[in-house]
């Protein structure tokens, strides 16, 4: 069984799914940005069964200054032949259903949900609720390192599901009416009032702000496609949605504005990765602050 629900299962239905004995692959990417081993350790005092642990510095993004990366920024994108090389030693074969979650609200594993569809990768969802919503399903939970290295398996890349822009694309387009950018960062660090992790603070001139949590509801869950279409027309202001690129400081925390339009009905965005951290450091490109 290769469907999934799309983009989002719930604990109930995975739980059925893992029950049944059904092949699957579920991926904790449990990460925080200020502590990177604390998602590890997490991961290893409990995690849905079977589970296996993704790293954000290590499994999902490229290693600084590498020349292959497909972006700039923190959290550079690895190569699609990198990711696939990989996804090959995690024992995945095409057409196997893949699961994500995290701690996060879905930040860090909606990374690993767009660059399986950035490699053409069809059935994969992202646990709507993460491991809060495991948990408050009383879940099976397992403890320790997880599982033993797999055979390798043959997952091959396909034509790219989602769309990635360069920071020239979105610098070429910058203030035409076919882009309108939507910043998923903590509105104080869009405005440039702080900023914790990169060198300039403040945003790309003309881009929307939408920080990633204001698509959930309190128990974690993302709104309904209803309110969150509403939300997006009420911030896009007649814009066309078509016309969105979505980005972050460095491609993490913008997947779950994406996701939401996606479950809104409004399209699957493309993705600036390189984000704020590579905007900020590409020589003269304008910077604002409101």
């Amino acid at each position: 069984m290769n469907d999934l629900p799309f983009p989002l299962i719930d604990a109930p239905t995975l739980r059925q799914r893992l029950a049944s004995g059904a092949a699957m692959h579920v991926v904790d990417c449990s990460f925080d940005l200020a502590d990177p081993a604390a998602g590890r350790a997490q991961y290893r005092a409990g995690h849905i069964p079977g589970a296996r642990y993704a790293h954000l510095d290590d499994d999902l993004s490229a290693a600084a200054g590498d020349p292959t990366a497909a972006s700039g920024g923190r959290h550079p994108l690895p190569a699609r032949d990198t990711l696939a090389e990989r996804l090959r030693r995690w024992g995945l074969n095409p057409d196997e259903p893949v699961v994500v979650y995290d701690r996060q609200g879905g930040m860090v594993c909606g990374r690993l949900w767009w660059m399986l569809r950035w490699c053409g990768h069809g059935p994969v969802a992202v646990l709507d609720g993460g491991w809060a919503a495991w948990q408050a399903m009383g879940g099976p939970v397992e403890t320790g390192d997880g599982p033993a290295t797999p055979a390798p398996g043959h997952f091959a890349l396909a034509p790219a599901r989602v769309v990635l822009r360069t920071v020239h694309e979105v610098a070429n387009a910058l203030g035409r009416p076919q882009q309108t950018l939507i910043d998923a960062r903590a509105t104080p660090r869009f405005r440039g009032e702080v900023e914790p992790l990169d060198p300039v603070a403040g945003h790309i001139p003309g881009a929307l702000n939408r920080p990633f949590g204001d698509n959930f509801d309190a128990d974690g869950r993302y709104k309904s496609p209803e309110r969150l279409r509403a939300e997006f027309a009420t911030l896009l202001a007649g814009r066309d949605p078509n016309t969105v690129v979505h980005h972050c400081g460095s491609g993490v925390s913008a997947i779950p504005n994406l996701l939401a339009m996606t479950i809104a009905g409004l399209g699957t965005a493309p993705l600036f990765a390189g984000g704020w951290s590579e905007w900020c450091r590409t020589p003269g490109l304008p910077c604002a602050r409101s």
